[in-house]
């Protein structure tokens, strides 16, 4: 009997990521918001500034910037840039089952920029290789999510922003642990953060605009599929160890956030 995860399915969805160099085009923009979870903005060259909600910051490359989709932004650039653009669906995030790619995201969505002393050159060409890999007729689904993985380590060790505001280590260290340990328990993890429950709210609504209950289902539901889908554990088996009160309550949960039981997912999966 599989108690625990061996391997799995790579389930990345090619059609809930865009990876293309920037469109010159967009040199100068209208204040607009997007739909989708993330954009991250690399620049090798180009000079100007970006608007994002109420702050103004100067393109000065090598340079990230990350437009999460509530904030409001645009761009105002004075020469011909070069950079690439990464834009990530919401669906992206729940449907990969690579928790090192949702931990990277997750981190990455709590800066706005993120500022290079000097050009990588490992990082263009990541971003070329995915470029070239996205316009393929037959689109290699294991060599984007590599590349992608091996790109947001990259940018996520030059980030030396989560102490700009000083809430940034009490989320940072809540997304990793609910990515980790994925349990219906706000306490829980407020315990583990030394904080009270609305505290931990708070820090998770200003940076995500999601309560701590919401990004918790996220990972508990996403952690259920994995284990009814690669595991022969029972349903009750599931439940108890995500911490739900009893099976009853675990698949009127799990329904609420798939739409099915969690027989049908099996199942139908």
């Amino acid at each position: 009997m599989k108690e625990n995860i061996v391997t799995y399915d790579k389930t990345l969805s090619l059609e809930d990521i865009k990876i293309a160099p920037f469109d010159v085009g967009k040199r100068y923009t209208k204040p607009h918001k997007h739909n989708k979870y993330l954009e991250i903005v690399y620049f090798s060259k180009g000079k100007g500034f970006h608007h994002i909600d109420f702050e103004c910051y100067a393109i000065k490359p090598p340079i990230f910037f990350l437009i999460k989709k509530e904030e409001v932004h645009h761009w105002e650039i004075d020469n011909i840039p070069k950079g690439y653009v990464i834009i990530i669906k919401e669906e992206f995030l729940n449907k990969t089952l690579d928790k090192q790619i949702n931990k990277q995201l997750l981190r990455l969505a709590l800066v706005k920029k993120i500022n290079m002393v000097q050009k990588d050159p490992t990082i263009d060409a990541m971003f070329e290789i995915l470029t070239v890999e996205m316009q393929q007729n037959r689109t290699s689904v294991n060599v984007v999510e590599g590349v992608l993985k091996a790109l947001l380590s990259k940018i996520v060790g030059y980030s030396n922003d989560w102490d700009f505001n000083p809430n940034i280590g009490g989320i940072k260290q809540f997304m990793e642990l609910v990515v980790d340990k994925p349990r219906n328990n706000v306490a829980f993890y407020a315990k583990a953060l030394n904080a009270t429950p609305q505290n931990l709210n708070h820090w998770c609504k200003k940076e995500y605009a999601k309560s701590a209950s919401q990004i918790i289902a996220i990972e508990v539901t996403k952690e259920a599929k994995r284990l009814l889908l690669y595991t022969d554990r029972t349903v009750s088996k599931i439940a108890f160890d995500l911490e739900f009160k009893d099976v009853s309550h675990f698949v009127k949960y799990f329904k609420r956030h798939t739409g099915m039981t969690p027989l049908q997912f099996k199942n139908k999966n």
